[in-house]
């Protein structure tokens, strides 16, 4: 409370310069020493660029440590070292010396200690770049974390800084721009604050009152699409330049899945280093229903599975279902050949024309003939980063979130080839 009293001083201070705070501001302050609030476990601000969560936030996570622990270690983390002192650090240093706190910073192991009414705690600095960067977290106990720019870091870097808050009463703290829709972070973290007891509180450019209705307005002017969805309303929105704009979700995505199938199809994108997308497709009705995926990304489990534990993901996929055939990505040969092996599915080699195949998956969605199931989130997350490369100087899609993607317009260009009926002959493996 103490430590509070001072702060408010000192906000008061500067107050009186000219700055002033908003209430969203404000309560970042407070929530940790408000009864109503100081029960959970942590806190996610997300909004606007320039919204004024970001040094509030930092400024509130150093009051919160300096006044509850002593002797304690707590990580301060960003997208880059380099970073989180450009955005983080500079700002936050200025406070602590109006405080009167006592920093004292060694650059080259990256920690800074921090000193105030006899008490010190050390603030560890960390960059969540790749997946490799979670090793860099292991092995420290952690009272606390604030994490800047969370959507840009790897989940498996954000879960390891998490597993590291063992101190009895550590807290987390999340601050972060928003991302696309099925960004793992929204997902995971901020559709589920509730259940993981956490508050959620969002900014915008009016949260700030220090920027003028000029300086807002700039913004407006800046940015259009969906940069102005992110970054001046604060909105998880999908990229600009999408190669299926016409997937509505509100149309195409369905909770309740058909029990009444008539004929099932699986397509597979293989991928070893990549990962690798397969799709259970049902028809029911005339339209064809994605039931369920099988989703792996070696690089995110920090393991490479082999031919036949794929297969075994592909069995468990089917699930005793009858499966008219197997369409599968052509240059995954020794896949196929595993499949063949085991006798139990008719596989089928998917033919590969990328922009033939977008303009016929287009159509088949636009004819109302496919749809998604909720549950299926990988593809629906590629379905709001799956984008055209605008710098090609040609119709060529951007080489990344297209796992998914692949596999569903193999499987429509089979279907399109006479449904795994007509043409086998051609196709056939």
């Amino acid at each position: 409370m103490w430590l509070k009293k001072r702060a408010v001083s000192a906000m008061a201070d500067e107050k009186r310069g000219g700055l002033t705070f908003s209430e969203k501001q404000k309560f970042l302050f407070r929530w940790w020493s408000n009864a109503k609030y100081r029960g959970y476990d942590g806190i996610i601000c997300d909004g606007a660029v320039r919204s004024g969560k970001t040094s509030c936030m930092a400024l509130s996570f150093l009051m919160w440590s300096m006044g509850r622990f002593d002797k304690r270690n707590f990580g301060l983390c960003g997208k880059t070292i380099v970073s989180l002192r450009r955005n983080l650090l500079t700002e936050l240093l200025k406070w602590a010396e109006k405080l009167g706190f006592t920093v004292t910073e060694n650059l080259s192991k990256n920690y800074m200690d921090v000193d105030f009414g006899g008490r010190r705690n050390r603030y560890y600095l960390f960059g969540g770049k790749d997946e490799g960067s979670a090793s860099l977290i292991q092995g420290v106990t952690l009272a606390g974390v604030l994490m800047d720019e969370t959507a840009l870091m790897p989940r498996s870097f954000v879960e390891q800084a998490v597993a590291r808050c063992s101190v009895t009463g550590s807290k987390l703290w999340f601050n972060c721009n928003p991302d696309n829709p099925y960004h793992w972070f929204k997902r995971e973290w901020i559709d589920k604050a509730d259940s993981k007891n956490l508050l959620y509180v969002h900014f915008e450019l009016s949260d700030n009152p220090s920027l003028s209705e000029a300086v807002i307005k700039r913004y407006e002017r800046l940015y259009t699409g969906a940069f102005y969805e992110r970054f001046v309303r604060g909105r998880w929105s999908a990229a600009e330049g999408l190669v299926y704009p016409m997937f509505d979700e509100r149309k195409y995505v369905c909770g309740e899945l058909p029990q009444d199938c008539g004929r099932f199809v699986v397509s597979c994108d293989y991928g070893t280093v990549n990962p690798s997308s397969f799709g259970l497709w049902g028809q029911s009705g005339g339209i064809w229903y994605r039931l369920a995926e099988y989703y792996y990304d070696s690089a995110r489990e920090g393991s490479r599975r082999t031919d036949e534990e794929h297969y075994a993901a592909l069995e468990e996929l089917a699930g005793g279902r009858e499966i008219s055939y197997v369409v599968c990505d052509p240059s995954a040969a020794s896949f196929i050949q595993c499949i063949k092996r085991h006798g139990k599915f008719r596989v089928i080699q998917a033919k590969n024309d990328v922009i033939s195949g977008i303009r016929r998956t287009q159509d088949f969605i636009r004819g109302g003939g496919l749809r998604i199931g909720a549950d299926c989130t990988d593809i629906l997350r590629e379905f709001t980063l799956y984008r055209w490369d605008e710098g090609a100087g040609r119709d060529c899609p951007v080489k990344e979130f297209d796992h998914a993607m692949d596999d569903m317009r193999y499987f429509v260009c089979s279907l399109e080839d006479g449904g795994g009926e007509v043409g086998f002959a051609a196709i056939s493996v």
